[in-house]
């Protein structure tokens, strides 16, 4: 059987960056806080006219100026961070990629799950049809209430992701695990444009979906942890990926080992929560940074609050350090502006989702821009830098 997964994967972000060691200054609290107890040093903060698009548009570029538009039949954009109540992300992302007509595009929304749903579906499609190439979008800005207990745990960023039979990166493996459960730990209003948490609640929920899906896993077949090299969890902070690394070593009771869990951190450590991408910006740190990984499998887990998890597993192909991006990735990470507390407090104040009549200062050196609302239609367009 032809092996399929991701053949490119690719990381964008916003133009500027808050250090939390301000953040915790400015409020009052030690920065060890948030270092160790969160695992998080600093979080992406978009511009004004930078959103999901924007960055999610931003990381496939370089997918398609590489690899072409040849087979490429669908555009998945998976966000729970979406910028209109009917029309698709991924629409507008089309238009600023240049994307054929006979591109399929939707939007996927689950949480942080969404991602994981979206690479599901292309696997599927190009199942059918090995032929096709499927780009997948994961994008996501996560905002929360001004200086509440889960503002050190905002972030943005994005992953793109090129599927296709006989990849360069990482072959999926057929078998995965899944759990859902109506559970009120995270939701947001449409009225609002920061969530509800019931933070004690959605530590466990996220626990329980681990669980749930592992358990799903092995009772379709799926390989034993002791067959698995590295593991991947949803990073809406890193100390929860070491948290679900424990739990379910403990629940296999096997010794718990931390160790391999590092390299996968390096991105989100500096990104802070992407919510649908977290889970495939630890996978390009991963792939980036270990240069061990060839034949190697990998456990991913995917968890969305409300609640949704899966855990699926995939082999690094023997190639992977060919494909890899590291120095792209870090030049973004290295070209961020940073924001002192009070930039950032105005910024976040003066964020707005209506549909008024506004244009956006310029801002952003990334190749794509939200221009502002004419007509209540949301604008985008090519910078100079596209």
């Amino acid at each position: 059987m032809t092996s399929i997964g991701i053949h490119d994967l690719a990381v964008a972000t916003t133009h500027h960056v808050l250090d939390l060691a301000e953040l915790a200054e400015a409020t009052g609290v030690e920065p060890a806080k948030y270092h160790r107890g969160l695992g998080q040093e600093q979080m992406s903060f978009p511009a004004p006219d930078e959103d999901i698009v924007t960055m999610g548009a931003s990381a496939a570029a370089p997918l398609l100026a590489e690899h072409g538009t040849d087979g490429i039949r669908s555009l998945l954009f998976a966000t729970e961070s979406g910028v209109d109540q009917s029309k698709a992300a991924g629409v507008f992302a089309h238009h600023l990629l240049g994307l054929p007509s006979t591109v399929r595009t939707v939007e996927f929304k689950q949480a942080c799950y969404g991602g994981a749903a979206a690479l599901q579906t292309a696997l599927g499609i190009v199942a059918r049809n090995p032929e096709e190439r499927v780009l997948v979008i994961a994008s996501d800005v996560a905002r929360y209430e001004l200086d509440g207990p889960a503002a050190p745990t905002q972030g943005a960023g994005a992953v793109a992701m090129l599927v296709s039979a006989d990849p360069a990166l990482l072959a999926i493996e057929p078998h995965s695990g899944v759990h859902t459960a109506d559970i009120d730990d995270f939701w947001r209003p449409n009225d609002t444009t920061t969530p509800l948490v019931d933070g004690a609640l959605s530590l466990q929920t996220y626990l329980d979906a681990l669980l749930g899906s592992w358990g799903d896993l092995q009772a379709h077949g799926g390989p034993g942890v002791d067959e698995i090299d590295r593991f991947l969890y949803h990073q809406p902070f890193t100390k929860m990926a070491r948290k679900a690394h424990a739990a379910l070593f403990r629940h296999e009771d096997r010794p718990v080992d931390e160790s391999a869990l590092e390299t996968s951190f390096l991105y989100n450590r500096q990104l802070g929560n992407s919510y649908t991408a977290s889970l495939f910006v630890g996978l390009a740190a991963l792939l980036d940074h270990d240069d061990d990984l060839a034949g190697r499998r990998l456990g991913l887990f995917s968890y969305g609050s409300g609640s949704v998890g899966e855990f699926l597993t995939g082999i690094v192909q023997s190639g992977y350090r060919e494909r890899r991006r590291r120095e792209a990735t870090e030049s973004v990470l290295a070209a961020r502006v940073p924001l002192t507390v009070e930039e950032y407090r105005a910024l976040h104040v003066s964020y707005t989702d209506d549909s008024d009549e506004r244009e956006t200062p310029r801002t952003t050196a990334a190749p794509f821009r939200f221009a502002g609302v004419r007509d209540r239609i949301r604008r985008y367009e090519r910078t100079a830098g596209a």
